[in-house]
């Protein structure tokens, strides 16, 4: 944390035109540290003074300000400027910034192509998040023609570099190409990292013993920290185990508060299991699950 006399000094710095400094003085003003109050429309003053003398770093901050409506309304078109004036000076991550916003369609109109564009630039300087958009945008033949090959190329350079998104689609990848072995490796790997989709996929086989040796109870351990994370497919599963004693030791009103969440949730089966397994309940038992259901928060993972 800055000292107040050294934020003395970055003002007069900014003041004096350093752009360096007006560019760290809009970063304090925007999340706010010390004796610095957070004021994004101050922020948004020091990037552009920064930005307007050509520092790409506060010019890829004003895009992400006019592109998430930080201290002024959102601009698609004023976010795009600056995040190209940035990219144009090799800023990495203005140009995955370009691509989220083509591939969205969100403040500019979509265009795959351009974001194929953008996210290959990225991705080529290392880019996580732009390899696996690269990678998804080939799986999909979206601004590009359709390639496994490709798509399984940029995937993994992600995978590999830890982004737990693209181990989850990786697996997933694998797990439609009937190479359940190799899915379940990258999925245990996003699993491991608290991705709830990929705990949920990974209950999944364990559950069927696809790719791993079937194991009720390690299905059950991995959709329990799913569902503890709010994954509706996870809890009307849980429920389901609960009620049928399979992986856990059977408890209906274990059962009947996971499958309420997941009807919560809007998923029509688990509505269905909840009034069947409600007939075999008795009103003090639905009580007490649903008591545990308005004190239930999700975990962060």
């Amino acid at each position: 944390m800055m000292t107040q006399k050294e934020v003395a000094a970055l003002r007069r710095a900014a003041d004096e035109g350093d752009v360096e400094a007006q560019n760290r003085l809009g970063a304090l003003h925007l999340e706010g540290e010390g004796t610095v109050p957070k004021d994004e429309k101050e922020a948004m003053r020091w990037f552009r003074l920064a930005a307007e003398q050509g520092h790409a770093v506060a010019q890829q901050n004003l895009g992400l300000m006019y592109h998430q409506g930080r201290g002024v309304p959102k601009n698609g078109p004023q976010a795009v400027k600056w995040f190209q004036l940035a990219a144009a000076q090799g800023a990495v991550n203005a140009m995955y910034n370009l691509g989220v916003m083509y591939e969205s369609g969100k403040l500019v109109p979509g265009d795959d192509r351009e974001a194929v564009q953008w996210f290959r630039l990225a991705a080529e300087q290392g880019n996580a998040h732009a390899r696996m958009h690269l990678g998804m945008l080939y799986h999909k033949g979206r601004g590009v023609t359709r390639d496994n090959q490709e798509a399984l190329k940029w995937l993994k350079l992600a995978a590999r570099q830890g982004l737990a998104a693209a181990q989850h689609q990786l697996g997933l990848l694998y797990e439609a190409a009937r190479d359940h072995v190799r899915a379940a490796q990258w999925l245990r790997l996003a699993a491991d990292q608290g991705l709830a989709a990929a705990r949920y996929n990974l209950c999944v086989l364990y559950s069927e013993g696809k790719g791993v040796e079937q194991d009720d109870r390690e299905a059950a351990r991995w959709c329990r920290l799913a569902a503890e994370q709010g994954h509706a497919a996870a809890q009307l599963t849980l429920g389901s185990m609960f009620a049928q004693g399979k992986g856990v030791g059977e408890d209906h009103i274990q059962a009947h508060m996971w499958l309420e969440l997941a009807a919560g949730q809007g998923n029509a089966i688990a509505v269905e299991r909840l009034a069947i397994l409600a007939t075999a309940m008795k009103p003090a038992q639905v009580t007490q699950a649903q008591a545990r259901v308005k004190q239930w928060k999700p975990s962060t993972g």
